[in-house]
């Protein structure tokens, strides 16, 4: 006998569970989800977000220049290379 009861009971409450989630889903106007317009007092669910909306990231506001590095004047091969920045 408790098989059958608990049986039962599993089947009621699903039987509940699955009208809960239909309450909650149930179509509604086209106006914001938290004003039941018009359909009486119920159970409205806010909209699902799937995805993040994408976002523009501006770069930085300032890059800096590449670090120059002075070259003292030095011997290339036959030539004399006076001293100059990179």
């Amino acid at each position: 006998m408790t098989a059958s009861a608990a049986r039962k009971t599993k089947i009621i409450l699903g039987v509940i569970g699955l009208s809960a989630i239909g309450t909650a889903f149930v179509a509604g106007p086209a106006n914001a989800w938290w004003y039941p317009y018009g359909y009486g007092p119920g159970i409205y669910a806010p909209p699902a977000v799937v995805a993040p909306p994408p976002v523009y990231y501006p770069p930085p506001g300032y890059y800096a220049p590449p670090a120059r590095v002075w070259v003292p004047a030095h011997w290339q091969g036959n030539y004399w290379v006076p001293g100059h920045w990179s």
